[in-house]
């Protein structure tokens, strides 16, 4: 892989970098998780390490890391030497601690001595996956944790003093009633956590609660999730939480800059099996397999997965879908200017007739969704891919 020119460095020195590194290991699997994990041993573990060392040699760049997001998995199952020496290759690598660094934990795998680790490497944000505080939810999902775990971790991770702490809840879960639903996100605020995620259970291809789906055991109710969206929504904000993103809500300067910095379709760099890279004109993933993708390394090769050639209009078609998640939406006019080539004739009428079914709102060349909008946004995801349907991904 050749090194980037003089032009293109200069033209990426102002786009965000962002560092996501997937610790695919996982001591069991939830019912609902599609992301790529495997059982961890000793040997994977140091294995794992190594490539991953051999990983950020190979990837190239010569600007500052602004974000660094260590996801799974469950990078917490990590022993405390391991997290240690993950986070000093991080620190190596991208020349110190960046202004902000993510680590996913979950709650059983929370301890003082992990923590400290973390906190030492200048870790600013940790995120716990709580998904319930309803024991019996919990265990359908095939979460590990209790309710007791739940709690005793969270006073670790405040104790440890990481400057921001992110719930992740989950709603719409089978057999969930509303009055269970809100219970949790009062139980969640009452923690006073700094960033509050609320995921509306999905189901995904390859997973148990897909079975479950398709044998009939589990069923789908819109009008139900529509009804707990838009309480989440009136609950958390009398409690002080912003909304910034359909799932997201944080209190001032808490946001997680790492994602908006994704979804505003900057830069980021991906380490790991499965682990998703843009950067540099490609966009492209690791393969999701532990082994093949050590065997990659040994051939010098990474992001050899579905890569694609990032084109001023692939990244207009996927600015728009993913900036109407966020409140703040999307400055149309400015990828017009950047993507001249887009087919802006389909897009723009596309846009105004959302507009006049009330699911969208302008102002001036901004465009947001409106609570009707983010109620059905991956609909207008579809629409905003029809629109742009002449827009052919280019292989790199």
């Amino acid at each position: 892989m050749s090194g980037p020119s003089i032009a293109q460095a200069k033209a990426e020195a102002g786009i965000p970098l962002g560092l996501y590194v997937h610790v695919p290991f996982c001591a069991s699997t939830c019912d609902f998780c599609a992301f790529y994990q495997t059982q961890p041993t000793a040997a994977l573990v140091e294995r794992f390490l190594d490539g991953v060392a051999r990983e950020a040699a190979l990837a190239e760049w010569t600007r500052p890391v602004n974000t660094v997001f260590w996801g799974g998995g469950t990078p917490g199952l990590l022993a405390p030497r391991d997290l240690k020496r993950l986070a000093d290759l991080v620190r190596a690598r991208c020349g110190g601690a960046p202004a902000e660094w993510s680590v996913e934990l979950a709650p059983a795998s929370v301890t003082e001595a992990r923590l400290a680790v973390l906190r030492e490497a200048g870790v600013t944000r940790v995120s716990m996956g709580v998904q319930s505080f309803q024991p019996a939810l919990l265990d359908a999902l095939g979460r590990s944790h209790t309710c007791a775990q739940i709690y005793r971790a969270y006073d670790r991770v405040r104790a440890a003093g990481f400057p921001s702490v992110n719930l992740d809840l989950m709603f719409a879960l089978p057999g969930q009633s509303a009055a269970e639903w809100a219970g949790d996100v009062r139980a969640a605020v009452s923690l006073a956590p700094d960033h509050l995620s609320t995921y509306c259970l999905t189901f995904e291809e390859d997973t148990r609660l897909w079975v479950k789906l398709s044998q009939g055991r589990v069923k789908l109710d819109p009008e139900h999730e529509a009804r707990l969206y838009e309480a989440t929504w009136s609950q958390l904000a009398d409690s002080g939480y912003a909304q910034y993103e359909i799932s997201n809500f944080a209190r001032p300067q808490h946001q997680c800059l790492h994602n908006l910095n994704t979804w505003r379709m900057c830069e980021w760099i991906g380490l790991g099996p499965s682990a998703a890279s843009q950067q540099s004109g490609v966009r492209g993933a690791n393969v999701a397999d532990l082994e093949k993708w050590l065997g990659h390394l040994d051939g010098g090769r990474r992001v050899t997965e579905d890569r694609v050639k990032l084109t001023p209009e692939l990244l207009a078609e996927d600015a728009l879908i993913f900036g109407l998640r966020m409140n703040a939406g999307v400055d149309v006019a400015a990828w017009h200017e950047r993507a001249p080539a887009a087919p802006w004739a389909a897009v723009d009428e596309m846009l105004a007739t959302l507009e006049c079914g009330g699911l969208l709102v302008r102002s001036a060349s901004v465009a947001r969704l409106s609570n009707r909008g983010r109620l059905v946004a991956d609909s207008v995801g579809a629409e905003i891919m029809a629109a742009f349907e002449p827009v052919e991904a280019i292989k790199a």
